[in-house]
C-alpha cells in the first residue's frame, strides 16, 4: 500500500495501517491469532543511498525486545518537494509459541526540500502516549537547519558520531545541542560500555584501587590516523573519575593504524617510576581483550558491536543518560584543547 505526491496525508496512512491489521487478523483466523506489540515510535532518518536491507534487518532484530511503530524516512537530494509512503508489518513468532507478534512499519521517501514538511507528517503517525526516538543515521541531515523541526517531535535523538568527519567538530555540535536542552545519544559512547565495565572491574579489587592516586599518565591507543570520538569519550570519562579523587593525570593519544578507524586498541594507566602500567586493557585476537593489573593477566570478551547491538542497548535508556552528558561536555573540551 502506498501514497505518493508532493505531500502525504497522515490520515490516509493511518487508514492503510488499520486495513493492514484487518488483513493480518484474517490471516491468523483458525490459528493462535496475531498480537500487536508496541513500546515506542522509532523514527529512522537515513540517506537514500544507505543500505535499506541492513536497516530493515536491524529493525527486525530490535522488534522482539523493543517493539515499535517504525517510521523509516529515506532522503534524496532535490529541490522539488517529493514525498511517497508505504505501509507494511514486521512479524515474528517467539520460539515455542504459535501466535505471531507484529509491529507496523512505515517507509517514507522524501527529498531534502520536503524536510520542513515532515514533522507535520510524522507527528500524527506517532503512537499516542509512548516515547518517540529519532535515529539519525546521516551527519548531513543532522546538520541541515530544518532538521530541528523533525527532531522536535522526538524525546531523544540517537546519532553515531563515528560517521562525522571531524571528531572535535562533532563533539562541539552535540555538546552545544545538549546544552540548549536537547536529549541526545551517541552510539560512539555506547561502544565504550564494555571498555568502561572492564576498567571498573579492575578497581573492584581493593589492592588495585589503592593504586589509583598514583596514576600520572593515561595512554589511549586507537585505530586510524585521527583521534576518534571514542578516544575523547574514554579520556573524558577517566579524567572525570580521577578528578573525583583529586588526581589529574596527563592524557596521551597514540595511533596504531588499521581499521575500523573509530575503534580503540589499548588503554594504559601509568605511574612514575613504575616500568609496568598499573592497569591496561588491549585488544587481542578476535573479540578478546587482554586485561593486566597487579602483574596478573586475564582475558575478556570485547567484541565490535553492530548497529543492532548498539541500538538495543541505547533503546533501553529512553530518558537522560547523565554519565554520557558529563562525558560529552568534557570530551568536547578535551578535543578543542
Amino acid at each position: 500500500m502506498s501514497a505518493a505526491g508532493s505531500t502525504i496525508a497522515p490520515d490516509r496512512i493511518l487508514h492503510e495501517m488499520a486495513d493492514l491489521w484487518v488483513s493480518l487478523g484474517k490471516q491468523g483466523e483458525g490459528e493462535a491469532g496475531v498480537l500487536r506489540a508496541c513500546s515506542m515510535t522509532l523514527v529512522v532518518a537515513a540517506e537514500e543511498s544507505d543500505d535499506a536491507q541492513a536497516i530493515g534487518e536491524t529493525l527486525a532484530a530490535l522488534m522482539p525486545e523493543h517493539p515499535s511503530r517504525a517510521i523509516v524516512i529515506r532522503f534524496r537530494a532535490g529541490e522539488q518537494r517529493e514525498l511517497a509512503a508505504r505501509v507494511f508489518a514486521q512479524c515474528w513468532m517467539p520460539f515455542g509459541h504459535r501466535q505471531q507478534i507484529c509491529c507496523e512499519q512505515i517507509e517514507i521517501t522524501a527529498s531534502d526540500a520536503s524536510l520542513p514538511d515532515l514533522a507535520a507528517v510524522v507527528l500524527p503517525l506517532k503512537v499516542p502516549d509512548l516515547p518517540v526516538i529519532l535515529w539519525c543515521r546521516s551527519p548531513r541531515l543532522f546538520q541541515l537547519s530544518e532538521f530541528s523541526r523533525l527532531a522536535g517531535i522526538a524525546q531523544k535523538v540517537v546519532l553515531d558520531s563515528a560517521a562525522f568527519g571531524d571528531a572535535a567538530a562533532a563533539l562541539g555540535e552535540m555538546a552545544g545541542a545538549v546544552a540548549t536542552g536537547n536529549l541526545l545519544a551517541d552510539l560512539s559512547w555506547t561502544r565504550l560500555t564494555r571498555w568502561r565495565e572492564l576498567i571498573a572491574q579492575i578497581f573492584e579489587n581493593r589492592a588495585h584501587l589503592a593504586n589509583l592516586p598514583l596514576v600520572s599518565d593515561i595512554l589511549i591507543s586507537h585505530r586510524g590516523p585521527a583521534i576518534p570520538v571514542t578516544a575523547y569519550y574514554l579520556a573524558a570519562w577517566l579524567m572525570d573519575g580521577f578528578a573525583g579523587i583529586g588526581v589529574h593525570p596527563r592524557v596521551e593519544f597514540h595511533s596504531d593504524g588499521g581499521e575500523p578507524v573509530w575503534r580503540l586498541s589499548r588503554v594504559e594507566l601509568r605511574a612514575p617510576a613504575k616500568p609496568d602500567a598499573i592497569a591496561s586493557i588491549s585488544l587481542a585476537a578476535g573479540s578478546c581483550a587482554e586485561v593486566r593489573a597487579g602483574g596478573l593477566l586475564s582475558m575478556a570478551l570485547l567484541p565490535a558491536l553492530n548497529d543492532y547491538a548498539l541500538m538495543r542497548e541505547e533503546l533501553a535508556i529512553p530518558g537522560r543518560d547523565p554519565a554520557f552528558e558529563r562525558a560529552l561536555a568534557s570530551a568536547a573540551k578535551v578535543a578543542l584543547s
